[in-house]
């Protein structure tokens, strides 16, 4: 992945979290301006992907997006919101991780 494209990665992820704490915000105290700047959000993190996807393909591209995604959603989520998983959420995030991780290094990884 080259340097522009992991840089358009960390954009779509500054916006998705962005969205995904509007969404929150919304889920807290509904308003018609909140559920609009979320889904405005969301549309323009994934008008990035589709980017990404042309350059880099379908699996990698989000297979790289939701690993990031799912680690940084849920850091905020546990130290802005204060939300909290238990020790099954916590192992089921840990093994996404690792799913993903191995999705996407697997084909590096068998070169070695």
């Amino acid at each position: 992945m080259s340097f522009w494209g992991l840089g358009q990665l960390g954009i779509s992820t500054v916006i998705f979290l962005l969205a995904a704490t509007a969404a929150k915000q919304w889920g807290l105290a509904p308003s018609l301006g909140k559920i609009v700047l979320t889904l405005a959000l969301y549309s323009l993190g994934n008008l990035i992907m589709l980017r990404l996807i042309r350059e880099f393909g379908m699996s990698v591209s989000f297979s790289l997006s939701a690993v990031i995604q799912l680690v940084s959603v849920n850091v905020v989520a546990l130290v802005f919101f204060g939300e909290r998983v238990n020790a099954l959420q916590a192992t089921g995030i840990v093994l996404a991780v690792a799913a993903v991780a191995l999705i996407t290094l697997g084909p590096y990884l068998q070169k070695l």
